[in-house]
C-alpha cells in the first residue's frame, strides 16, 4: 500500500535542509493528519497487517486544471494561466522559496513506491521525496526562458498578507538521501517542470 503523505508533516523552525532525521512536528491540521497516516503505515506494516510505504510529496507544480483556493495554488497559477494566455495573481514576494515536483515526477514516485522492495526501506516507512528548491523569482525566470517576456507579463503582483504568512511557515529545502538511494528521481530543473506542463497539458503549444 502506498500512502500519499506530505512535507506538511514538518513544522518550523527548519534547518537549511531538512534531512531524514528531522523531527516530524506539524503546525497545521492537514500536516497532523498526514503525520498520523505515516505512523499508522509504519505501525501496521510492523504488525504485518499490510505492507506499506508513505511518500511525502513536495508541492506539485504545475498542477493541471483551474485555480482553486489552496494556499499553495499560486505556485501553479503563475505558470499555468500565463501559458494559457490568461492573467495570474502572485500573492507573495519573489523571494519566497519552496520545494516542488512536477505531476510527472509525482506519478513516478507513486509507481516506484508501489514496486519497491520494502525490506530495503526498513521499519521507518515514511520517505521524504526528492524535489527542486526554487524561489518564486527563479520560477518566473524559468518561465521567461521557456515562454518569453510576453507570457511573464501576464503575472500581476498583489501581495496577500494572509497567504504570505502561511507560506512563510512552510519547509523550502530537503536533503532526501534515503529516497534518492532507493531510486526515487526528481525533476532536473524548473524549466523541465514547465516544459512537462506544456507537453502534457497544452499539447506542446503556448498561448
Amino acid at each position: 500500500m502506498v500512502f500519499s503523505s506530505s512535507v506538511a508533516v514538518f513544522g518550523a523552525p527548519y534547518p537549511n535542509g531538512i534531512d531524514d532525521e528531522f523531527l516530524s512536528a506539524p503546525l497545521t491540521s492537514y500536516g497532523t493528519q498526514k503525520a498520523i497516516g505515516d505512523l499508522l503505515v509504519s505501525d501496521y506494516s510492523r504488525k504485518g497487517f499490510l505492507d506499506g510505504i508513505s511518500i511525502r510529496l513536495p508541492t506539485i507544480c504545475v498542477r493541471p486544471g483551474k485555480p482553486n483556493k489552496a494556499a499553495s495554488g499560486f505556485f501553479s497559477n503563475i505558470m499555468r494561466e500565463p501559458l494559457a494566455g490568461q492573467e495570474a495573481v502572485l500573492p507573495v514576494s519573489d523571494s519566497v522559496r519552496h520545494w516542488h515536483a512536477s505531476p510527472r515526477a509525482a506519478v513516478g514516485f507513486l509507481l516506484h513506491a508501489a514496486t519497491i522492495d520494502t525490506a530495503k526501506v526498513g521499519p521507518r516507512r515514511a520517505l521524504n521525496m526528492p524535489g527542486l528548491s526554487v524561489t518564486v523569482a527563479e520560477q518566473i525566470e524559468a518561465l521567461r526562458k521557456v515562454a518569453g517576456d510576453k507570457v511573464v507579463a501576464r503575472i500581476r503582483r498583489e501581495i496577500d498578507p494572509f497567504i504570505d504568512k502561511i507560506v512563510a511557515g512552510w519547509p523550502s529545502r530537503f536533503v532526501a538521501k534515503r529516497a534518492t538511494e532507493l531510486g526515487f528521481k526528481a525533476d532536473e530543473s524548473f524549466e523541465q517542470i514547465i516544459r512537462i506542463h506544456i507537453e502534457d497539458e497544452l499539447g506542446g503549444r503556448i498561448a
